[in-house]
């Protein structure tokens, strides 16, 4: 009977059981300017958009939304083209009423209310409370807030209004706003559009 003699274990002293790994320092140094860093902007701007941290959620990561797939509007015949001359809501209501609006607004540069227009309208159709609050946060830093990218022109009232409305978000926060600028593209905006050179177009 042949006894194989067993390997040596390699012992190690205590200094090499302590020894810390220099790539995973590295790698944990590089945590905090990265992963909890990012989680902690996250959670200071969503505290300053709902006021009560303490009420929302605890941490939403931004998810990229699904694209819709574009609309092939068709063109209306004139006889519908004349009904937007009194009626800013039939013009909405039409797709491609809507994309004709909204192209002349940007040759204005002034797309921003119809822009806040239809993302208030998508928002109000949004069920789920994790995407209403992502959206209510999206809405207000761009449209809402001093000097944002987009600010619309809302008074203070109408904008403290509208801040206090997003303490608890819901399907109505932007209600009163929307329907300032409502009321200002119905007013200002519209008339402009059936002036235009687009618009006679879609009437011959």
């Amino acid at each position: 009977l042949i006894l194989s003699t067993p390997s040596p274990v390699k012992l190690h002293s205590r200094g090499a059981e302590t020894k810390p790994d220099t790539k995973m320092c590295k790698g944990l140094a590089a945590l905090p300017h990265t992963c909890l860093e990012r989680a902690k902007e996250i959670k200071i701007k969503l505290g300053t958009l709902l006021q009560k941290p303490e009420n929302a959620i605890d941490l939403i990561i931004p998810y990229p939304e699904k694209p819709e797939k574009p609309i092939k509007a068709q063109k209306p015949p004139a006889e519908e083209v004349l009904q937007w001359r009194d009626s800013l809501e039939k013009l909405l209501q039409n797709n491609y009423g809507l994309t004709a609006f909204r192209n002349f607004l940007k040759s204005e540069f002034s797309e921003e209310n119809i822009e806040f227009w239809i993302a208030c309208e998508d928002y109000k159709k949004t069920k789920s409370p994790a995407k209403l609050a992502f959206k209510a946060k999206k809405i207000f830093e761009e449209y809402i807030q001093a000097e944002a990218p987009r600010e619309v022109n809302i008074d203070h009232v109408t904008k403290a209004i509208t801040m206090e409305n997003l303490v608890e978000p819901s399907d109505t926060s932007f209600d009163l706003a929307q329907k300032k600028i409502y009321a200002l593209m119905e007013k200002d905006s519209l008339p402009r559009f059936v002036r235009s050179d687009l618009y006679q177009e879609l009437i011959k």
